[in-house]
């Protein structure tokens, strides 16, 4: 008894917040964004010899996105790209199925795209090739995406480790097809002009409107369909689903299929339709950004169209505040997203708990002052 009189108590503790309401969650969003974007402000223009003001970040960050037409484009473009990979992952996440694999299953996508450009690019009509390449894309990531599932499935290896092994092989069969593909000695692959697929109204709007059709498939898929049901129900606890009679390695199998095809898919715009042509780091590693944009979507995706928007709005406008501030170095333009990224991340530790700080009894401090007096008078 003694020892838990003396014992000290903490100066804080961290309790779970319950219920936040929507608009609490925005406005600490908001700040901690705001912050976040201080913060940068000033350690660009600590770094930079060419800018003195930090909130000059604010104009050069609006500038990459909405400076011209083009990059406003472009801009949607990206989100949307962004987006169809974060679609892709999140049936799996939402089944705490931890797919890293997406890089690597956009690049399948990407290298079966064109393989079937270079052999079949000019020799076969495109209204024949071209529904060939959408097929047999979708096709390489799924397959991607179901070996790890399969040996998840059936013998409970860890999916993280395997998916993300899985990633440096794709890079690996890609960067071996380009030493064969490219002219000797010049290392990368020319775009292929040979055969594409065509643009809709402008260069940047088939990515849109094939991410617009996926985000109202998954919504639905995720919320209206057994499917989601049952992957939901498997996410919870693996025992209570087959209680009920789902057959959880069928769930696992299907749902990293559906995710590796949306990846493949996008790997087809990539290679198809944007860039005609392939690399090793085409996937721009949105795998792994991805992560980050659905975790804080919470796995929803109608919200997932607002963080791959704010997230692909700094990543563009921290290209322009790069040339501003005059950084020519790698380094400080990551430190720098490093620094919005983590204030981002931080933000959800707010949503999801508060800091309690203690005061001092009211007898201890009654106690202290006693003793000071005593002390006085003596």
């Amino acid at each position: 008894m003694t020892d838990r009189k003396n014992a000290k108590e903490p100066l804080f503790h961290i309790v779970k917040r319950e219920g936040v309401p929507l608009g609490k969650r925005l406005i600490i969003y908001a700040s901690t964004i705001l912050l976040s974007l201080i913060f940068t402000g000033i350690f660009c223009a600590v770094t930079s010899e060419d800018v003195d003001n930090p909130f000059e970040i604010f104009s050069s960050l609006f500038s990459g996105v909405l400076g011209t037409e083009r990059r406003f484009w472009i801009f949607l473009r990206e989100t949307a790209i962004l987006l169809g990979v974060s679609l892709a992952i999140l049936p799996a996440f939402k089944m705490k199925f931890w797919n890293l694999g997406a890089n690597g299953q956009i690049l399948m996508g990407c290298f079966v795209c064109t393989t079937l450009m270079i052999n079949y690019g000019g020799k076969m009509a495109d209204g024949v090739l071209i529904p060939l390449m959408i097929v047999c894309s979708v096709l390489a990531g799924a397959i991607w995406a179901v070996i790890p599932a399969i040996f998840k499935a059936f013998f409970n290896t860890n999916e993280s480790l395997f998916t993300l092994m899985m990633n440096y092989l794709a890079e690996g069969l890609v960067i071996v097809a380009i030493t064969i593909w490219a002219p000797m000695g010049s290392g990368s692959l020319s775009p292929i002009e040979t055969v594409t697929i065509p643009d809709v109204f402008n260069p940047y709007m088939l990515a849109i409107l094939v991410t617009a059709i996926l985000t109202l498939f998954i919504t639905l898929y995720m919320n209206k369909s057994k499917h989601g049901y049952e992957l939901s129900v498997v996410g919870e606890s693996q025992k209570t689903a087959q209680y009920v009679g789902i057959n959880v390695n069928k769930v696992i199998i299907r749902t990293l299929a559906l995710s590796g095809a949306i990846c493949g898919l996008i790997g087809l715009l990539l290679s198809g339709n944007i860039h005609h042509t392939v690399n090793s780091t085409m996937h721009a590693n949105m795998g792994f950004t991805a992560i980050m944009t659905t975790w804080l979507a919470k796995f929803n995706p109608l919200i997932l169209i607002g963080t791959t928007a704010l997230i692909t709005f700094i990543s563009r406008g921290m290209i322009q505040a790069r040339k501003d501030f005059g950084f020519y170095n790698d380094a400080i333009a990551n430190v720098a997203m490093g620094i919005i990224y983590f204030f981002i991340i931080s933000s959800d530790f707010f949503i999801n708990y508060k800091i309690i700080f203690h005061k001092k009894p009211a007898k201890a401090v009654g106690e202290v002052k006693e003793k000071n007096d005593k002390g006085g008078k003596d």
